[in-house]
């Protein structure tokens, strides 16, 4: 069974495997942990046949107008299941307090935000990948 919660403190690393596939720099699970406890808000999808976090969703906001989803997974192995539909559902019902939220994504997987009432816009970033793992931080 999978259950669905937003406390992080009695998440290990080691509950953290697999994450950031084909990632040039992965964060460490040490970081992954870091990551998820200093965000605003954090929804993590348990198996819990084996206690393994199979899915997460973290937003990071001001805490009065706008949030972000700066990272949302599903591992490969538990896809295709509505986990990852149920982070997204979960962490909205978490967001619907605030007037603008937003994430970054490819033009592919926009169909399955615009579920959620999400629309598309345009935006600008910046991809500084020697320091994607987070690790040194």
């Amino acid at each position: 069974m999978i259950r669905y919660t937003d406390l992080v403190e009695n998440i290990t690393p080691e509950m953290l495997e697999g994450f950031f596939d084909g990632w040039r720099n992965r964060p460490s699970r040490e970081t992954h942990l870091k990551i998820l406890s200093n965000s605003a808000f954090v929804v993590l999808a348990i198996d819990d046949s084996n206690g393994k976090v199979v899915g997460f969703i973290n937003a990071i906001s001001d805490g009065i107008l706008c949030a972000h989803i700066p990272l949302f997974e599903v591992l490969p192995e538990y896809r295709n299941r509505g986990i990852g539909t149920e982070l997204v559902r979960h962490m909205l019902a978490k967001l619907k307090k605030f007037y603008g939220i937003s994430l970054m994504c490819d033009e592919k997987p926009q169909s399955f935000y615009a579920r959620f009432g999400m629309c598309p816009g345009t935006g600008m970033n910046i991809r500084n990948y020697e320091r994607q793992s987070g690790n040194d931080v």
